[in-house]
């Protein structure tokens, strides 16, 4: 059992039983806590949660878009099979829609909202924090207005970025990084400079950020070089702990060991840390089903192993005769999959093709040819839906 996952369901017991329920911008509020800081020693293990799966090769194509590719096109994610942005993209019409996070509300198709203009705020005060909003003013000289595009969710606010950024997530991540060379001029200081003190990559740039969907999370990207190894600062504003944070994680562990193979230094730390670690509250119940899956591993992690071996053929002989659907089907495999752990405890790797040496070189299509993780085993999928 990995390390990360003691530590990462550590924070989420924190964050249960110490955390300050507050409203945001989702309509769901969360429980939070303020600062809170990890460590990680590549030499040591790679972080990949096993107290739930990863998906890992989204995660990969995911960092690649941004710091690689340098793309906000939703596009270039469908294309290698990923779809986690899909609720930040601009539509055809050139205007993004926000929709009602309650499923119980009652849909009505032919409500309007009036679109607001991202750009009719000063761009020293992108969020409008003191100054309001305007209309978007239509061809006519009434104000824009849309309605829902996704059939059984009420809209509930609207913004106009343009239908030159249709399909975008606006200019964001890839976008930044791709407007000043962040990550091609890291590895050049890598390499020329290594000592520099200003390898630092901020995504939080005001210039853009009135057409950005959503402010970055993970903002920031800080470099070092010491004793000949390559570690790396994280600063995430925001993180949405359940859904989140494993998934950046393990992404920015692929970054830092896919820099250090093609600046010739040896993977070192990773340091993450932390503003506003929160649980949604509507992912409460998930959460605990992964802490329990956790604690179900300390009691039986010690036991004979022919008693595993009597238990793991009693739950197979029980769950063959399950369908799927039955409430204690997910709860049997799990136990399973916590079983195969303990007999077989192999540990996560990261593969990377070593005659990659250019950043540029590592393949970022669906097969994912030149980075795998390998030897993972984890306990099982847990659904957790994002915030909008």
């Amino acid at each position: 059992m990995s390390k990360w996952d003691v530590e990462y369901l550590k924070l989420c017991k924190k964050i249960l039983t110490e955390g300050v329920e507050v409203e945001n911008r989702t309509g769901i509020n969360t429980i939070k806590i303020p600062n809170y800081e990890f460590n990680f020693d590549m030499q040591d293990e790679f972080p990949i949660l096993q107290s739930k799966y990863v998906a890992w090769k989204s995660a990969i194509i995911e960092i690649l878009w941004i710091w690689q590719m340098g793309s906000n096109k939703i596009q270039d994610l469908h294309d290698r099979g990923v779809k986690i942005w899909d609720e930040w993209c601009i539509d055809d019409d050139g205007i993004y829609r926000i929709y009602d996070p309650n499923p119980k509300s009652i849909y009505n198709p032919n409500k309007e909202v009036i679109v607001k203009d991202p750009l009719s705020v000063p761009i020293d005060d992108p969020f409008g924090d003191r100054h309001k909003f305007k209309a978007k003013i239509d061809e006519s000289g009434n104000f824009l207005t849309a309605k829902s595009l996704i059939p059984g969710k009420n809209i509930i606010a609207a913004k106009f970025y343009g239908k030159e950024l249709a399909g975008t997530i606006g200019k964001a991540y890839g976008y930044v990084n791709n407007r000043y060379g962040m990550m091609e001029n890291t590895i050049t200081k890598l390499r020329n400079n290594p000592n520099d003190r200003r390898k630092v990559n901020n995504l939080f740039q005001l210039e853009v950020m009135r057409e950005a969907v959503l402010p970055p999370c993970v903002f920031e990207n800080i470099w070092d070089v010491t004793n000949n190894k390559l570690n790396a600062t994280i600063n995430q504003r925001s993180c949405d702990t359940a859904v989140g944070l494993p998934f950046n994680v393990t992404q920015y562990a692929v970054l830092l060991n896919m820099i250090a193979q093609i600046t010739g230094f040896t993977p070192g730390n990773l340091r993450y840390v932390i503003t506003d670690a929160h649980i949604y509250k509507n992912l409460i119940n998930q959460v605990e089903t992964q802490i329990k899956r956790y604690e179900t591993y300390e009691e039986l992690k010690n036991d004979r192993i022919e008693n595993l071996l009597k238990l793991q053929k009693e739950l197979q002989l029980k769950i063959a005769k399950m369908p799927e659907e039955d409430p204690d089907y997910d709860i049997l495999d799990s136990t399973l999959k916590i079983i195969d752990i303990i007999l077989d405890n192999t540990v996560p790797q990261l593969y990377l093709d070593s005659n990659i040496q250019e950043f540029k070189d590592f393949d970022n299509s669906k097969e994912l040819k030149t980075s795998k993780i390998l030897n993972y085993k984890h306990m099982g999928k847990i659904k957790m839906p994002v915030a909008q």
